[in-house]
Order: structure tokens, then sequence, then C-alpha cells
């Protein structure tokens, strides 16, 4: 239920706050870094508007964004969540959160685009049927994604080469929109389906299936980031300054949905990303935002690297791939800028 705090505040309100004073204050944060700071080389910046609300940094991120000198801030709106990378090669937009196992998939192909940062862990569960009740189950069985190569598959085949699967010969798949494959699961027609916010907390409030992976608990996965801050190369290149205030907005808006769940959940459903506040409030609480700062994101690329090679999805080594697709410069300097 929303709380009074909650319904007693105007969207205004709740904007005014995000602020960079008024932010600042709130997070502990100290805004002297930005005026330091020599302006954005550009003043427009474009980002993507997903159906996966575990993003949420990202689109919290629209007024913070103007505060580091963004003028014009633009969500490009896609339905298909594994859009991101492709989004980023084709130059519809400059930088965005993805998903961090897909992404390799397009680096290895030689697509422009690097990674900057880790935001968060634990976004994905594994959902299956009775018939599996543990991952090695998925064998001979069908499970549901939304494109080969997206998030659901990548995520899954990792999982399942994790075991010594090989998802390429022991898992059907199927493709089907997220709304389609929870009642696939709901109906026994297919076993298995990797969900992401809101469809895994719609999944567990219908009681449909069980949770056979919890990426937020469960290792290995729990300890490496699913969701990342990517770019287009040479937005990165022609833009260092615009590119780390973009990174730095998102990373103070990850803190701001780690302190202030309610508030950020309010404001998912006032902008209609997602329609129930209960599923967005569980995941604002739910998804450790604040593990940016503990978590080493090459380890992440180094682990995913991995285990895609032995799902025989990619054939690079991760020191090839860490070297073509990261930059970890603005990161590092905006931990040490941010550090509570």
């Amino acid at each position: 239920m929303i709380s009074q705090y909650v319904v007693g505040m105007s969207r205004r309100e709740f904007l005014g706050g995000l602020t960079l004073a008024g932010t600042a204050g709130f997070l502990g944060l100290s805004p002297e870094p930005v005026a330091a700071e020599p302006p954005p080389e550009t003043t427009t910046l474009r980002l993507m508007r997903k159906p996966s609300i575990c993003e949420a940094a990202e689109y919290v991120a629209e007024e913070l964004l103007q505060d580091e000198g963004f003028t014009e801030v633009r969500y490009v709106k896609k339905e298909d969540i594994s859009y991101s990378e492709k989004a980023l090669v084709s130059g519809e937009v400059d930088l965005t959160m993805l998903f961090s196992p897909p992404f390799l998939l397009h680096l290895e192909a030689g697509a422009p685009l690097v990674l900057l940062a880790g935001v968060h862990v634990g976004c994905f569960e594994l959902f299956g049927t009775e018939r599996v009740r543990g991952i090695r189950d998925l064998k001979g069985k069908t499970a549901a994604e939304t494109a080969l190569g997206g998030p659901e598959h990548v995520f899954l085949a990792s999982i399942a080469a994790y075991v010594g699967l090989d998802p390429r010969k022991d898992i059907h798949w199927v493709s089907h929109p997220q709304a389609e494959a929870v009642q696939l699961l709901a109906e026994g027609k297919i076993d298995a389906f990797l969900a992401i916010p809101p469809f895994a907390q719609e999944l567990r409030a219908k009681q449909i299936g069980h949770v056979v992976v919890d990426s937020n608990n469960d290792r290995p996965w729990s300890q490496y980031f699913c969701c990342m801050v990517g770019a287009h190369r040479e937005f990165v290149r022609k833009y260092p300054v615009a590119t780390k205030r973009a990174v730095r907005a998102i990373l103070k808006a990850a803190d701001l949905c780690a302190r202030e769940p309610e508030r950020v959940a309010q404001l998912l459903v006032d902008k209609d990303y997602v329609s129930r506040y209960d599923y967005a409030l569980q995941t604002m609480k739910e998804v450790p935002y604040g593990t940016w700062r503990e978590y080493n994101p090459e380890d992440t690329v180094r682990f995913y690297a991995l285990r895609l090679h032995e799902a025989g999805m990619i054939k690079s080594s991760p020191e090839k791939l860490i070297a073509q697709g990261t930059d970890w410069r603005f990161l590092n300097e905006l931990k040490r800028e941010l550090k509570q």
C-alpha cells in the first residue's frame, strides 16, 4: 500500500527534490565537483526507455541530467528489451543502461560500444514448472525468450553452461513477448522463463511456477552486475565531459533508488513506466542499487565472457573483450567523488 508520505507528495514536489542542491543534500553528495568541471560538450543526450523497470536509475536520472547541463534529454522508447545494444550501434541513442551478457555478443561482433560502469546486480529470476526443480532439469525442456541473443536467452544460456549443459542442444528455445511467456508458463506450455522486473514480481504475486534461480541471492549470479552503463564509442571519444556527467547522474539516481524506494516507485508509476506501484516498490527494495561502489565491473565482463565461451556463443577471451570494449576511468573518478 502506498505510504501517506508518497500519496501526499505531488509530482512537482518529487521532481523538485531531484534538483542538484536537493539531491546533493538528500544523498549526502557534494555539488562542488560538477560546478568545477567544464560544461558538457553537447547539451543533448539520447537514452532508452524499455519495459524493464530494474533500469529505473536511467529513468530517475532525467532531472539529474538537466542539472548536469543537458538541456535536451530524450528517451527513445522501445518495447523490445533486447534492443539496447542495437540502438547504440545504430546511433539511435548515445548512452544507456543495458544487460551485461548480450553486450558481449555485440562487442565480439565488432560493434563500436564501450562499457562504462556497473549499476546493480540481482534483477533476474529463473522460473520453472514442477518439471524443473533445478538447473540441470532444463535438459530437454522448453524455455521462452523474447529474442535469441536477448537478455533472457543469454542469461539463461550462461546459467545452463555453468552447470555443464549445452544450451544450443539441451534446451528447446521458443520466442515470445514477456507477457505472453508469463501466460504460457502458467498454462504449462513452456517449462522455464527467465523474468526481469516487473514480470518476476507478477509471476510471484500470481504464484505462477517457482523460482529456480534468484540472481539477487544465489551465487555466483549475485556477485556480478546484470545491468551496466554502455555508450557508443564515438560519443565517449567526442564528449568525455558529457560522458562523465551522464554516468554521474545515473549513479546518483541508483543511490536514490536504494535510499528512497517509495519515492522512486511512485515516480515510475506517475511517468507510466509501470502500472503497478506494488511491483515497482518490490523491485526498488529487492534490487541492490548500491552495489555499483562495491563490485568490480571488470570481474563481470570476465565472468560472463567465460560463461558465454562455455556456451559456444563467443570465441574471444575475456582480456580481449575488456581491452576492446571497456573504459573505467569515469567510474573510478566518480567513486572517489561520490564517497558516502
